[in-house]
């Protein structure tokens, strides 16, 4: 028989692998735990018992914050790029960005972005088994009324699991359910996240 198969509306997870990581890393370290002996209790939103820090300070070009910002510029051109969006850095904005701590046990319920074009996870520390990236289908209907499934395919998945390594950088649609899976390690698995829109002005 004659097909055409058509996959309209694809939702994207961009992964790159940052340039330098390891010495990046080695700051950026230490500034989310210097912040976290600063507010030991910290901000309780989707993280269940791990750290969540406050938004990183952006005041000055010299902190942080705004440091690891600027590095990620390029990686934001190239995905306003595939996307085939306008990328003026003058109307790109990051609309906050913190960290999150999780240690054994600890994860982060579903949730999305709201208000944002684009949103980035950036895995500072991320031993093995610290716990998966979920995505789950944005389509709610897709949830409830679904036939049996003779074999799991692009077309009937409803969720998807990413592996994640110390490194790795991922920019997806803000409006995408995502999830963190437990950390099954000994060890502490550091993840800063941040939320990108496009001004209209």
């Amino acid at each position: 028989m004659k097909k055409n198969l058509f996959t309209y509306f694809p939702h994207p997870i961009f992964q790159y692998k940052l340039d330098n990581y390891e010495e990046h890393n080695k700051e950026l370290s230490k500034y989310i735990y210097d912040l976290q002996k600063q507010d030991s209790k910290g901000q309780k939103l989707s993280n269940v018992n791990g750290w969540h820090s406050p938004f990183f300070d952006f005041s000055s070009r010299e902190t942080t914050g705004y440091k690891f910002l600027i590095k990620i510029q390029p990686y934001l051109a190239d995905v306003f790029k595939s996307y085939g969006w306008v990328f003026n850095p003058q109307k790109v904005k990051c609309s906050g960005m913190w960290a999150i701590i999780n240690k054994k046990g600890n994860f982060n319920t579903e949730h999305i972005h709201p208000n944002s074009n684009l949103s980035g996870a950036y895995y500072v520390k991320a031993p093995k088994n610290c716990g998966k990236f979920k995505i789950n289908n944005p389509h709610s209907i897709s949830r409830d009324k679904f036939p049996l499934r003779e074999s799991p395919n692009e077309l009937n998945r409803l969720v998807a699991e990413h592996e994640i390594e110390e490194g790795d950088l991922l920019i997806f649609p803000s409006y995408l359910p995502h999830s963190v899976l437990p950390n099954q390690s000994d060890d502490d698995r550091i993840v800063i996240s941040f939320n990108i829109f496009v001004s209209p002005n």
